[in-house]
């Protein structure tokens, strides 16, 4: 008998070969500097479909990073301030340590029971909560935090108007939160790339935000109108906000740049497929450019001036990961104003439920579960008792 047979085990949504299965792990004890936490409710990410369509070459086996944990054991030399019991978000990117991205190189919260590394505890990453929204919406405090980040970007251009690409979670975040941070008279465009999520849009509809659907290649309508209306962007400051899955960054990128308006900004914050290029932007090193802010550094942000082939002066700016400043921001505005973002998680199941979503999602590029659209899927996890080794 191995000695993991002698451990107690908990329940994992495992990534296999063929799908994502839900099996029984041993529960490793932390070793020192080490905690071992507990997931409440775990959210599924667009990096996270990406992985599970095969569009990331990610190796962890679970994924996820989204969500509210609480402490149930520290290894020794862990501070005090990690007792058991104690309400947790984890920051997944590690700013210095490429071996550290939760979910993607390091197993994820996608189960009961996740070991975090000492290089992360260490290194701060493991933010205890004074103050939590309830679990479920504790799945959108990472997403939030980092377009808290975006938006903190754009501000230093005094958009008057803000132009977002995407419909899925962070398009969704970003216009609600927005006027919050860019201003009360900043103007907000949500540009779908589905009619589906125009519709849905429709039926949850935040004041003051104008949705319209893409042409061809993301493209804005003419004027930046909706269903054809006449909005002319005029000569003032525009940002534009490409929360694309990574494989639309370009299309959005490339519409980004022919809008109207005066003195442009563009957050890449939906990612880059390896090697991206974007003919309008001759010679700028796309992944270099986003890749220059990273988990709230460098202050001030880094920013690139370009110029278009068409000759239009652009700054370019992005960022990889948040701080821990972004988290406990995007918690505390979760717990202001939870009605503005509740209606995202819109759907909550338990691990065999979600193991099924997950499989059905890898092989399907519709969003629709249960016959609605999917934005944020919450993940309930039934925590196992805590064994001796974690009380220990």
């Amino acid at each position: 008998m191995s000695a993991a047979e002698h451990l107690p085990a908990h329940q994992a949504l495992v990534r296999e070969a063929g799908g994502v299965r839900l099996r029984l792990r041993p529960t490793h004890p932390p070793a020192p500097g080490e905690l071992l936490v507990a997931t409440q409710v775990a959210g599924l990410c667009g990096t996270d479909i990406q992985m599970l369509r095969g569009l990331r070459d990610d190796p962890a086996p679970v994924i996820g990073h989204e969500g509210i944990a609480h402490v149930v054991a520290a290894g020794a030399g862990v501070p005090d301030a990690f007792r058991p019991g104690t309400p947790v978000v984890v920051n997944p990117t590690h700013r210095t340590d490429p071996s550290f991205l939760l979910g993607h190189n390091v197993d994820g919260l996608l189960q009961e029971r996740t070991r975090i590394p000492a290089t992360a505890v260490r290194n701060g990453l493991v933010v205890p909560l004074d103050r939590s929204p309830d679990a479920v919406l504790g799945t959108l405090i990472e997403p939030l935090a980092a377009v808290l980040y975006a938006l903190t970007l754009l501000a230093t251009a005094r958009p008057r108007t803000l132009v977002v690409y995407g419909d899925g979670t962070i398009g969704q975040l970003a216009v609600r939160a927005a006027r919050r941070r860019l201003g009360a008279g900043v103007r907000v465009l949500l540009v779908h790339h589905t009619p589906a999520g125009l519709e849905w849009s429709a039926r949850h509809p935040v004041p003051g935000v104008r949705s319209l659907l893409a042409g061809e290649r993301g493209e804005v309508p003419p004027g930046g109108g909706e269903r054809g209306e006449t909005a002319p962007l005029g000569g003032e400051p525009v940002a534009a906000l490409l929360a694309t899955p990574r494989d639309g960054t370009l299309d959005a990128l490339g519409s980004a740049l022919r809008l109207g308006g005066g003195e442009l900004t563009v957050d890449l914050f939906g990612g880059l497929p390896p090697g991206a290029a974007s003919p309008l932007l001759p010679g700028v090193d796309l992944a270099a450019v986003r890749s220059a802010n990273c988990a709230g550094e460098p202050v001030p942000a880094a920013f690139t001036q370009v110029t278009t082939a068409q000759g239009r002066r652009v700054r370019l700016t992005g960022h990889r990961g948040v701080g821990n400043g972004h988290l406990a921001e995007a918690a505390a505005e979760l717990c202001r104003a939870p009605a503005t973002y509740r209606d995202l998680v819109t759907h909550v199941v338990g691990l065999p439920e979600a193991a099924r979503i997950m499989n059905d999602l890898s092989v399907d590029r519709k969003r629709t579960v249960a016959g609605s659209r999917l934005i944020k899927l919450a993940v309930r996890l039934a925590p196992v008792p805590p064994s001796p080794l974690e009380t220990q």
